[in-house]
């Protein structure tokens, strides 16, 4: 048994993919390089492929290592003009991460690929199904970074509430300057501010589809934010609302306090 194989279409599919996975990595560690290079980038890891499929190697571990480690440490030196080290070894597993996502977006489609228009077609295709999948991983993941989950003390009283660092918060106390954090109305009863009013006031705020209002404003003895150590934030500011949404969090922490 034999097959045949047209190096030219070989070098093709190859520089087409390699274009591919180094633009997504373009767009997921934001390296300042134009397409050009890219493109300088997809022709020499295609080129290498070509190389290492010619040439006679002795040894298939050999041929491994250069088809699957030099070429594409060529590529994205040459195509990102990514730096030797911890920069490069991240680069790497992105390369292969993005790999196999394309990969298997690609395996879902395997039973169309009859021609090579449809192959380039679904190829690009799973470039932007790859790159949306980063683009959602990267949103979960600042998401989860922008959570915490707090400690608040009045009195002899303390919650634990969930969190969300809220960027739009710019609320402040008009008199000390002190950033003001928002809690629910649950979370106020569980404190017992309104049974003991001490400190007592009301701070203007503008929000989007109203345009002003006032929210009551009490201070607390503490407030603990996690970290190794836990750090302590003294006679903290807070706004109270009805609700703050419908998602599972308490909570809106001003930026200022972090």
């Amino acid at each position: 048994m034999y097959y045949e194989l047209y190096i030219d279409v070989f070098f093709l599919v190859n520089f087409m993919m390699d274009a591919i996975l180094l633009e997504i990595l373009r767009r997921i560690l934001g390296c300042p390089v134009s397409h050009g290079r890219v493109f300088l980038g997809a022709g020499a890891g295609a080129l290498g492929a070509c190389l290492v499929l010619c040439l006679p190697v002795p040894y298939g571990f050999v041929r491994i290592i250069a088809g699957h480690g030099l070429i594409n440490l060529i590529m994205l030196k040459t195509g990102l003009g990514i730096r030797w080290g911890r920069e490069m070894a991240k680069a790497f597993l992105l390369l292969y991460i993005s790999g196999f996502l394309v990969g298997g977006i690609l395996g879902v489609f395997r039973p169309y690929l009859r021609t090579a228009g449809l192959f380039f077609a679904f190829a690009v295709v799973s470039y932007y199904g790859a790159l949306g999948v980063w683009k959602l991983l990267g949103a979960l993941a600042g998401r989860e970074k922008s959570r915490r989950e707090v400690r608040l003390f009045r009195g002899e009283r303390s919650c634990r509430v969930q969190a969300i660092v809220d960027t739009g918060n710019t609320l402040r106390d008009a008199v000390t300057g002190k950033p003001v954090c928002v809690i629910d109305q649950k979370t106020a009863d569980a404190l017992g501010l309104f049974e003991k009013p001490e400190g007592l006031r009301f701070l203007p705020y503008h929000s989007v589809g109203r345009r002003e209002g006032v929210l009551p404003a009490f201070p607390l003895d503490k407030m603990e934010l996690p970290g190794n150590p836990v750090r302590v934030v003294e006679r903290p500011l807070v706004a109270v609302c009805q609700e703050i949404s419908r998602d599972d969090h308490q909570m809106l922490l001003n930026p200022d306090v972090l």
